[in-house]
């Protein structure tokens, strides 16, 4: 009998398992990009903690083993901005992706302080499988911005 996903509050014991996932995540879209200096590849544990502490953050556990995660704040206006969605690699193609997007927004939508009033996310143009999922939950594209010759990222929203 195999184990069950379960998704949970990301909490500061989980940075440095987080940290090392995203690095591991994070090694395709460098690859796909040329470039392996992207920020959550060189992101360090302080900041990621400190990213935890100042949002909301998810973490979706095989047994003891963090396997995906999320990371989301909302901001004055009431945009929620979801960062950093990623699931190990072996577990991919298998939802786990779409149930931490959904249980993000949940999250966000279900506090009535500050008021969400809607769901903000960005990725590069040549990431096929995240435009792909973040097109199937509805999300649509509000702006792209060139960062540099090989990359140009997407912003993509949708209503709270």
């Amino acid at each position: 009998m195999g184990m069950s996903v379960t998704i949970s509050v990301a909490d500061a014991q989980d940075a440095e398992h987080i940290l090392k996932l995203q690095y591991l995540c994070y090694q395709s879209e460098a690859e796909l990009y040329g470039d392996y200096s992207i920020e959550p590849l060189t992101q360090t544990l302080d900041a990621l903690r400190t990213e935890l502490a100042q949002g909301h953050g998810l973490v979706a556990r095989l047994g003891d083993e963090v396997v995906a995660s999320v990371r989301g704040r909302v901001d004055e206006a009431g945009t929620v901005r979801i960062a950093k969605l990623i699931v190990h690699p072996r577990m991919r193609r298998h939802g786990l992706g779409g149930r931490l997007l959904d249980a993000i927004e949940g999250h966000f939508a279900g506090d009535p302080t500050p008021t969400a009033k809607r769901f903000q996310l960005f990725t590069g143009h040549r990431s096929e499988g995240n435009l792909r999922l973040y097109r199937s939950k509805g999300y649509e594209q509000v702006a792209v911005r060139e960062i540099g010759p090989r990359l140009t990222l997407v912003t993509l929203e949708k209503a709270a």
